[in-house]
Order: structure tokens, then sequence, then C-alpha cells
């Protein structure tokens, strides 16, 4: 059974995401959320008590505050790294407490 019209998966939810562009954004904003362990670790992550993304900003509390001065410090390379992971530019800033 050949099937002249099918197409792969990837390019269906492409054109669902293309024609739904808030729900692309909150789901490149959930990707930031999980990638934040994956770029920086468990360690990090431990120390982190509340991470959550609001109109292209990440927002980080940490309990640390030496931490919290070492992120503030590289906070451009993690803007960076965080995109990169989601593929697109998803954070423009990042707001660390």
């Amino acid at each position: 059974m050949n099937r002249s019209n099918a197409k792969h998966i990837s390019e269906l939810l492409q054109g669902f995401y293309d024609t739904n562009p808030q729900l692309k954004e909150k789901l490149m904003e959930a990707r930031i959320v999980r990638a934040w362990s994956e770029v920086l670790g468990q360690a990090i992550m431990r120390a982190t008590r509340n991470l959550y993304v609001k109109n292209g900003v990440l927002y980080v509390y940490v309990n640390s505050s030496v931490l919290r001065n070492e992120l503030w410090l590289n906070r451009e390379n993690l803007k960076k790294s965080l995109n990169a992971h989601a593929g697109m530019d998803v954070i423009r800033d990042l707001v660390i407490r």
C-alpha cells in the first residue's frame, strides 16, 4: 500500500505550531525550564527553589547568595545556552533572586 499524501510527523507538528504561535511559545518556555537542569546540572537545580518564564523573562529563585552572584555574572551566557537548547530565542532577560 503506497500513500501519496503521507507526511512526516515533524512536518505536521511544525504546521500546527505555525498556526498556533502562542502554543509554540508556551512549549518553548516549558522546554527552557526543563533545560535548566540539563544545562547547569543537578547541583544547581537542587539550590534552585522556583523557576518560571513570564513574558520572555526567566525568573530564578536560588537559596545561596554566592550562587546567585555567579549566575548573575554569567547571565548572558546562560541566556544564550538556554535559548540554543530551546532552538529559538525565548528568553530575553534573566532575573535571579
